[in-house]
């Protein structure tokens, strides 16, 4: 019995498998990335509240809020660096008689497809620290 050669196997399993290697390590930077533009978001949104929440209501103005607004706006857009794109802040959420304040940072992630946008939205809610003179 003549035994069939197993000449350029090897080859044809490597073309084979190697686009679904590199498609599994592609999907796992993207995950990455991804990932990491979500921390960025949530890091800025709880930076802005842990700002905020020291503001006590009877000194708290629109204009207070927008200064912190565009503050934390700028940290994201400087802590995320090329992970985070357009990163967005609207107005935070000051309820003085709920006793809460809300910020939230929305962005795009880097993406290694072409056309493929990723947004990540997250948001961040911390108690108005209520400081009382002692009795």
């Amino acid at each position: 019995m003549r035994r069939r050669s197993e000449r350029g196997v090897s080859t044809l399993e490597l073309a084979i498998l190697a686009p679904a290697i590199l498609a599994l390590i592609f999907l796992c930077i993207q995950t990455a990335l991804w990932l990491y533009g979500r921390s960025v978001a949530l890091n800025a949104a709880e930076e802005g509240v842990s700002r905020l929440r020291l503001v006590q209501p009877p000194v708290y103005t629109a204009a207070v809020g927008e200064k912190v607004r565009a503050d934390v706006q700028s940290y994201a857009q400087q802590l995320g660096g090329t992970a985070l794109q357009h990163a967005t802040v609207p107005f935070p959420a000051y309820n003085d008689p709920e006793g809460m304040v809300s910020f939230t940072v929305t962005g795009e992630t880097v993406s290694l497809v072409p056309g493929l946008t990723l947004r990540v939205s997250r948001t961040a809610t911390g108690p108005i620290e209520q400081f009382e003179a002692d009795k």
